[in-house]
């Protein structure tokens, strides 16, 4: 079972109705952020959720309505009596812009790891969480990210006892560990079966239509997808700042094969977005207009 929650929706400044776009997501006790803007301590409170458990941030871009509020979160971490170390995932540039942040949160209780993305397309596994970072095209460099919980195969009960490994070897096979026994070796594909669909959820914000996010976004339980504009006429405002409409962000949820569709980052000027949603529903049906705090429980195939 992956949660997730939608922390806020907005673009370029918190509103008194819409906290800056934030995603965060809870998975075998271990909670996962991507982007940090001015508020998301607020959106985090308001959603009933926890701190402490966060293990890894990561952030698309450097830009302020991103980044601007992890010194607070940072302090309020550390307030939370957090001490095992947190991991920050970002663009190339990722230690030198936090160490800027700290100067106004420069003691915490725990350690920071960096990683920066230095590659088009780069992988990190953390926590059971396989997240792919993808680049994407805004006028910074700025990625998009999958978020996949891989499930492995059934353990075949009938196998183990037919290869005659004590059941004490049982879990650890299941580990994906090979065991020894009266000078024998049991590997894990001698009991487990084929690889079990897992879930995948695919982030992204402040871009223009990519292949990369099409091909990365393929398949996803939900695609969180940025849609600054609604208004048609916007169209050519959004390819000069390079964002998107909500009609772009319906195309790419279908090309993608999407499951469902959330849309995120509005501009500051957006009113009544649920009034576009008919038309954004005849190029994707299953797809839904984002709003601070919403929340879904998305859970493996036989569950």
């Amino acid at each position: 079972m992956l949660d997730v929650c939608l922390l806020g929706t907005g673009g370029m400044m918190p509103l008194p109705h819409r906290w800056l776009t934030s995603l965060m997501t809870r998975y075998n006790g271990s909670n996962l952020m991507v982007d940090c803007g001015e508020g998301t301590q607020i959106a985090v409170k308001k959603c009933g959720w926890s701190f402490k458990p966060i293990d890894i941030i990561c952030f698309t871009h450097y830009h302020a309505d991103h980044i601007s509020g992890l010194p607070g979160m940072l302090l309020t971490m550390g307030n939370a009596e957090r001490t095992e170390p947190l991991t920050l995932i970002g663009p190339k540039g990722l230690e030198r812009v936090v160490s800027a942040l700290r100067m106004i949160a420069p003691e915490l209780p725990f350690d920071i790891r960096f990683l920066e993305i230095t590659e088009p397309e780069q992988k990190f596994s953390l926590f059971g969480y396989e997240i792919t970072a993808f680049r994407v095209n805004h006028n910074v460099i700025c990625y998009g990210y999958t978020i996949d919980i891989r499930r492995q195969g059934r353990f075949s009960v009938e196998r183990a006892e037919a290869c005659g490994i004590p059941k004490n070897y049982w879990g650890v096979l299941q580990k994906g560990e090979t065991v020894a026994y009266e000078g024998k070796q049991f590997t894990p594909d001698m009991v487990m079966g084929a690889a079990r669909k897992g879930l995948k959820v695919t982030y992204c914000t402040d871009t223009r239509p990519t292949e990369s996010l099409v091909r990365n976004a393929a398949g996803s339980d939900l695609l969180i997808c940025e849609g600054m504009y609604a208004e048609k006429e916007k169209l050519e405002k959004a390819k000069q700042y390079k964002h998107m409409t909500f009609y772009e962000a319906a195309h790419i949820a279908k090309d993608a094969g999407a499951e469902e569709l959330w849309l995120t980052h509005f501009s500051p000027s957006l009113v009544r977005g649920e009034d576009y949603m008919p038309k954004v529903r005849s190029i994707f049906e299953n797809a839904y207009l984002g709003k601070d705090g919403k929340m879904k429980e998305l859970n493996f195939a036989d569950e």
